[in-house]
């Protein structure tokens, strides 16, 4: 497995990857925050696809940086999340909330 990051790519796009679970969780939220805040876009895209395993902390992930952006005025959307993620989301009953932008 690879090392957990989140960084912003030269189109302005979010890329989470690797493992998203209690120990990754805390750094890749502050260093999320601190992206989407400084980002110029007037819309942040979350793109998801490269992440390896997730419990419910990269849905909490996810929900953080949608109220983050909110806060900054931005519109989030989210792209590629693994099936891991979806049926979490799908059970906890916010694959609705994560589906729009």
């Amino acid at each position: 497995m690879s090392e957990s990051a989140v960084r912003m790519d030269e189109a302005g796009e979010l890329r989470l990857s690797g493992v998203l679970d209690y120990r990754t969780g805390p750094e890749l939220r502050r260093q999320g925050q601190s992206l989407i805040n400084s980002s110029k876009a007037a819309a942040v895209v979350v793109d998801c696809s490269a992440v390896e395993k997730s419990s419910s902390v990269g849905l909490s992930l996810l929900l953080c940086f949608m109220r983050d952006a909110q806060a900054a005025g931005k519109a989030l959307s989210i792209r590629g999340m693994p099936e891991d993620m979806r049926e979490i989301a799908q059970v906890s009953e916010l694959t609705e909330l994560l589906a729009h932008p």
